[in-house]
């Protein structure tokens, strides 16, 4: 799923990682050096990259801090590990930071308590960074793919507290297995289009919480990209993958040139059918 903090498509966390990780291990590193070859002026190095390297670690924080709030789908495993990860490399950086108050000037010499809180620290880093890989490869947080026809990811908010419908899109401006993500007063629905028409349906594959808008749709299915679960977007029936309850589908209407999501009166999607909300998946 397409960062939500990114620049032309480049995710700034992303970018911005290797800063920390290379100033704090590299710091750890002239540290050790030092002490092993009494050299003051390599474990002073090593003084300066700390307060860099945390400095680099918050800002790539905030970047990802907006990532984890809306591109990591909510009550999914992602969402899960996201959390471990932003714990991991926050209690990376306090370690430092504790580390370089124990330790005072960065031309003292760094004492045996100040090289266990970094051997700690880096071992909590390479915990956040292994996970971080995770949610990049396997969850494909920060990838952009195309749909069908080269169409781009498209995501609008969608705010409406009273009953009725109310506009997401233009009629043409979807075409045949193309996918746009809806957040409806916190609700994630997908608004795709078929060779029958325009559909509607929760954004949350039903194992794993998985991002559906972010999967790939051909021939009225869609398959989560995580692990392969295949939904009918009409119906919202399972067709294959370890799946095995069915996803919500919802009304739509399609007059002017446009297409409009129904909403029942308390402002929420109104189910395709009359058929129940599926829940979404942890």
């Amino acid at each position: 799923m397409r960062a939500k903090a990114h620049v032309k498509g480049h995710p700034i966390h992303q970018i911005l990682v290797p800063l920390p990780i290379g100033l704090l291990v590299g710091a750890f590193g002239f540290h050790v050096a030092g002490r092993l070859l009494d050299d003051p002026t390599l474990w002073t190095i090593g003084g300066y990259l700390v307060p860099a390297g945390v400095a680099t670690g918050l800002l790539a924080g905030v970047f990802g801090f907006v990532d984890y709030l809306w591109a990591v789908p909510p009550r999914s495993s992602g969402r899960t590990r996201a959390t471990r990860h932003m714990l991991a490399n926050l209690s990376a950086l306090a370690l430092f930071v504790a580390a370089s108050f124990l330790r005072g000037e960065p031309s003292a010499e760094p004492g045996a308590l100040v090289l266990l809180l970094e051997a700690v620290g880096l071992a909590a880093l390479s915990a956040g960074g292994w996970m971080g890989g995770t949610l990049v490869t396997r969850n494909f947080i920060g990838p952009e793919h195309r749909y069908a026809g080269a169409g781009r990811w498209k995501d609008e908010s969608v705010r409406e507290s009273a009953g009725g419908p109310v506009v997401v899109a233009r009629a043409d401006e979807l075409q045949r297995d193309q996918m746009k993500l809806l957040r409806v007063d916190g609700r994630r629905i997908v608004l795709a289009r078929t060779e029958e028409g325009h559909v509607a349906f929760d954004d949350s594959c039903t194992h794993r919480g998985g991002s559906l808008a972010d999967g790939v749709m051909i021939c009225g299915r869609v398959q989560c990209l995580w692990h392969g679960s295949q939904f009918d977007v009409s119906t919202g029936a399972v067709h294959a993958g370890p799946a095995e309850r069915p996803i919500g589908t919802y009304a739509l209407e399609e007059s002017g040139g446009e297409v409009r999501l129904l909403l029942d009166e308390s402002g929420g999607p109104r189910p395709a059918g009359g058929r129940p909300k599926a829940a979404a998946g942890s």
